[in-house]
């Protein structure tokens, strides 16, 4: 394409092939910020490689007529109402029968889905979706734009309960705790176009409409008993045939000729419960009872090496796991508490201990490398000298006692967290390791005040930020709230250059940091295997499952 005609997309776009071109720009920031823009990530990838050199490689499709029902080993959780979805195995049942606008594929680029292309203004504040035409709904109704706005206003409706209240908080009036939606904020233009009318710029509106809990349902959703596995209305290539929590979803293909997507190839999906313990979902797979494994257990990654009927996949993300203090609870309301608590910790020794070294340390402030925009600054270092002298100045001198909530499966956070009690003795504070089943310490996870919360990758540091520690969003459970960091957040969230959204996230990074509010002990690599005759798959940083490419041999 021409330059004018990139400038048709968006006018930031040829500023983006000129930085490519002189190497102020790396490509995968690029591709990740063009296809935002609204370019077709084909054109992007086209663009890039005709730069650096690196061609596209589109991935490879199945040949002939290829079936079989694929069986996974993953925890069925409850999935009534999608709106609310804070687990990414809810997401993996649904997604292949209820749809996002957008989908970040594996390679962490975004891309067009139930919308079929977006433009966006040249202050980022207005966007216009076009969504796609001809879309059925597997009740015979078309997809149209009031689907969208349904969901869209549900979503923003802070008593529903849903992080997209938070996700997309440039929707709201205001960062204020409870801020309603603005008027005309989601604009129908006509049955197959919306308009997003926000009120500060926003750069990563398609990319957080492609996180799992955006996925899109009916705008009968509620009016039809809001239970989603009662009535599984969707536009997706397959059908909820069976569901049952802790057992089984079963999932059949849809009539090839009633679905708007390309072909997929899997006549059916089956998801079986094999309960917590990692080494019964492992024996499932050794022994050929299921073909791929939603996630692999960090020590078991030596045994699946070993064994020649099964394949392997990793991935490097920002996926961790965060021990936070709930700052309005005594004694982490007391900032000194908090940072004498930080200040015991080292980040190396706590990757080698709790996760095998299979990652990099974290930094206390929930952004990692992996981020386009992280920033580097000073690495938190261990000081008990420090500490102690924080703990006597809050009013601890003798020593403090503490207890910390975790799940038990999977054993790194367990593990984890007896690092962490380890490492605070020396600084006078005995933290008693509460092991919990998931079950328990899920219903609890955003009140608890001392807790061990696994969390998933995002493809922008600042969504991460903007779901966990913003005022009064729903998944915010430190219960942080600093006006002065919202305001900087919105600002980061508006920033289109990447070096210049980075200065700003060195600030957000250490307000984190000096605030003290988690020990974010290391990022980590993912793991999953499968059978041999899995094709197509590739694990994605989210541990989202994408099986519409997928097929078995």
């Amino acid at each position: 394409m021409h330059k004018d005609d990139l400038a048709k997309v968006h006018k930031a776009i040829p500023k983006l092939v000129d930085k490519l071109a002189n190497g102020d720009v790396g490509r995968r920031d690029f591709l990740r910020t063009t296809t935002l823009l609204g370019l077709s990530a084909t054109t992007a990838y086209t663009l890039a490689g005709k730069i650096t050199g690196e061609p596209f490689v589109p991935a490879a499709r199945a040949q002939g007529n290829m079936g079989g029902t694929i069986r996974v080993s993953m925890n069925v959780k409850e999935i009534s109402d999608p709106a609310i979805f804070d687990w990414s195995e809810k997401g993996n049942i649904a997604r292949h029968v209820i749809e996002p606008l957008a989908q970040v594929g594996t390679d962490n680029i975004t891309r067009p889905f139930l919308a079929e292309r977006w433009e966006a203004s040249d202050d980022l504040k207005t966007w216009t979706f076009h969504l796609r035409r001809g879309v059925k709904w597997n009740n015979g109704d078309d997809f149209i734009a009031d689907d969208v706005i349904f969901n869209f206003e549900r979503w923003m409706n802070p008593e529903t309960g849903s992080s997209n209240y938070g996700r997309f908080a440039a929707l709201r009036e205001s960062n204020d705790d409870g801020s309603p939606m603005m008027d005309g904020a989601v604009e129908k233009v006509d049955d197959h176009t919306v308009r997003f009318n926000m009120r500060v710029p926003f750069l990563a509106l398609p990319e957080s409409m492609g996180d799992y809990p955006a996925l899109i349902v009916h705008r009968r959703f509620t009016e039809e008993g809001g239970n989603f596995p009662d009535n599984p209305v969707g536009t997706g290539p397959y059908l909820l045939e069976d569901f049952g929590v802790g057992e089984r979803a079963v999932l059949v293909k849809r009539d090839p000729s009633e679905y708007w997507g390309e072909e997929v190839y899997l006549d059916g999906i089956t998801y079986i419960d094999h309960g917590d313990d990692p080494a019964a979902w492992l024996a499932a797979l050794a022994s050929g009872q299921v073909d791929l494994l939603y996630r692999l257990s960090v020590d078991q990654v030596p045994a699946v090496q070993g064994m020649q009927h099964l394949q392997l996949y990793e991935t490097v993300t920002g996926q961790t796991g965060v021990a936070r203090m709930k700052v309005t609870e005594p004694p982490f309301d007391d900032v000194r508490v908090r940072k004498a608590i930080r200040l015991s910790m080292d980040h190396a020794r706590l990757l080698e201990l709790g996760y095998q070294n299979l990652g990099v340390p974290g930094e206390d402030h929930h952004v990692s490398p992996a981020h386009p925009e992280y920033a580097e600054i000073p690495e938190p270092t261990q000081d008990y000298e420090q500490a102690r002298a924080l703990l006597a100045e809050a009013g601890y001198e003798d020593g403090l006692e503490l207890t910390i909530d975790c799940v038990a499966q999977p054993t790194w956070e367990p593990n984890t967290c007896q690092v962490i009690a380890e490492m605070l003795r020396p600084a006078g504070i005995d933290l008693t390791v509460n092991i919990m089943p998931g079950g328990t310490y899920w219903e609890r996870w955003t009140t608890a005040p001392f807790g061990f919360t696994s969390w998933t990758h995002r493809p922008l540091g600042t969504q991460v930020l903007s779901l966990a520690y913003r005022c009064g969003v729903p998944w915010n459970e430190s219960s942080y709230c600093n006006p002065d960091f919202d305001a900087l957040l919105d600002q980061a969230e508006a920033t289109l250059d990447v070096e210049e959204r980075r200065e700003i996230m060195a600030d957000l990074e250490a307000m984190l940091q000096d605030d003290s509010v988690i020990i974010q002990p290391y990022w980590r690599s993912v793991f999953t295997a499968s059978g041999a005759n899995v094709n197509g798959f590739s694990v994605h940083p989210a541990e989202e499952m994408q099986l519409n490419g997928v097929w078995l041999s």
